[in-house]
């Protein structure tokens, strides 16, 4: 049983941990709009402010949905993350900058033919929808993390609500598919390039945490006996 004093040294370490993951996402909605618009030359990119906005409005409609517990473990000092994941976790932070740096690049330099407004709205449509499958994983899953590692400190135990019914990762699914939204958005063809780049590391961490799970999770082989699909339901 916990004393009263370690309940409010948690508490309090819960909300410096929170405060501490909404001021990360948000630095990093600030960093992409430096990127973009750096990198583009101008402040008048109307599709920039667009997804600007837009991945803004994820962020606030994420910090009011989401479990306390999930946002703090997300801002936490990790424990025992597998080393194969912080070098993946390294890898990814190249192509997803150049996506946004090449974006800019092809906006400033007209590199790329100018997109209908339908192709625009359809990508921002699907950049939406993605968000919205993170979110749904993240909401089923609360022991959903920024890196891979068994939480022990937690209880880790296997999510099966929500979309794990139809796929172990639609986490992963979600983001893939955000951010091959993102070059329609932008409007930048040239932007594919990164964008498919980070989404094959997203397959491979994919594959390397399914692994790690089935061997470190109680319960995750049964599970996976029964979700058959890592990401893609009949394929993967």
């Amino acid at each position: 049983m916990t004393t009263p004093t370690e309940q409010d040294n948690s508490k309090l370490d819960t909300r410096k941990n929170i405060l501490k993951r909404l001021i990360q996402v948000t630095i990093s909605v600030i960093l992409i709009a430096i990127l973009l618009l750096v990198s583009a030359g101008k402040t008048d990119w109307i599709y920039a402010w667009v997804y600007i906005i837009s991945s803004l409005l994820v962020i606030i409609i994420n910090a009011c949905i989401f479990p306390r517990e999930l946002i703090s473990e997300r801002g936490r000092k990790k424990d025992n993350v597998e080393k194969w994941d912080k070098l993946i976790s390294g890898l990814l932070t190249l192509p997803w900058f150049a996506l946004y740096i090449v974006s800019g690049l092809d906006i400033r330099f007209g590199l790329s033919l100018e997109l209908a407004t339908w192709i625009h709205i359809s990508g921002l449509v699907i950049f939406i929808l993605g968000n919205a499958l993170v979110s749904w994983a993240m909401i089923s899953n609360i022991y959903f993390s920024t890196a891979v590692r068994i939480q022990y400190d937690r209880g880790h135990n296997v999510s099966i609500g929500g979309p794990y019914r139809f796929m172990r990762h639609p986490g992963y699914v979600g983001m893939i598919i955000y951010l091959l939204a993102t070059p329609l958005v932008l409007g930048s063809i040239w932007a594919f390039i990164p964008a498919s780049l980070t989404g094959i590391l997203f397959i491979i961490r994919t594959a390397f945490e399914d692994n790690t799970l089935k061997n470190k999770l109680e319960g995750y082989k049964e599970y996976a006996e029964r979700v058959k699909y890592r990401l893609i339901p009949g394929i993967w």
